[in-house]
């Protein structure tokens, strides 16, 4: 039988590991890469510049999704998890997913505009595999929001069995 902290343990390595990955593609990597696309081919540099600043800030809302989990990690270890100040946590999270979801959606529209404007660029494939993106971040989100409002229906749930009890 596993321990029933061993999860939680194991959760918080692994979301140290990805945030401190994502620090690093933030600060080394990322512009790096971006910017030596741009010297490579200085017609499309814009795209590369456009697409560095997407993915600086889909990094972010990735770490401030990782914060708010760490905080309510805390707050199921000590059986807090059913409160309102839960729900401010999770309400941090939904709100990253959707800016993240909306940073997706204008890139992709971006970048589709990008291929249809430019004959050398000019796939079909990428705009159909920017809305398959598009759709499943979509799920993703609204996955999110009906967990929230679980949690909220839960947590009023606790509450009203406090009172009783």
């Amino acid at each position: 039988m596993i321990a029933p902290n061993l999860p939680l343990v194991l959760l918080r390595i692994f979301l140290a590991l990805l945030f401190g990955f994502l620090v690093v593609m933030q600060v080394l990597s990322l512009p790096g890469q971006f910017g030596h696309s741009a010297q490579e081919s200085p017609q499309t540099a814009i795209v590369s510049w456009v697409l560095l600043a997407a993915t600086e800030l889909g990094a972010l809302c990735l770490q401030v999704v990782i914060v708010c989990t760490w905080k309510l990690l805390s707050m199921v270890r000590r059986d807090r998890i059913f409160s309102e100040e839960s729900l401010r946590w999770v309400n941090a999270i939904v709100a990253a997913f959707v800016a993240g979801w909306l940073l997706l959606v204008a890139v992709s529209v971006y970048l589709t505009a990008v291929i249809y404007f430019s004959p050398q660029l000019r796939d079909p494939g990428i705009p159909i595999l920017l809305f398959g993106v598009v759709l499943i971040g979509s799920v993703f989100v609204l996955l999110v929001i009906v967990l929230r409002a679980l949690l909220r229906q839960a947590t009023e749930l606790r509450a009203d069995m406090d009172i009783v009890i």
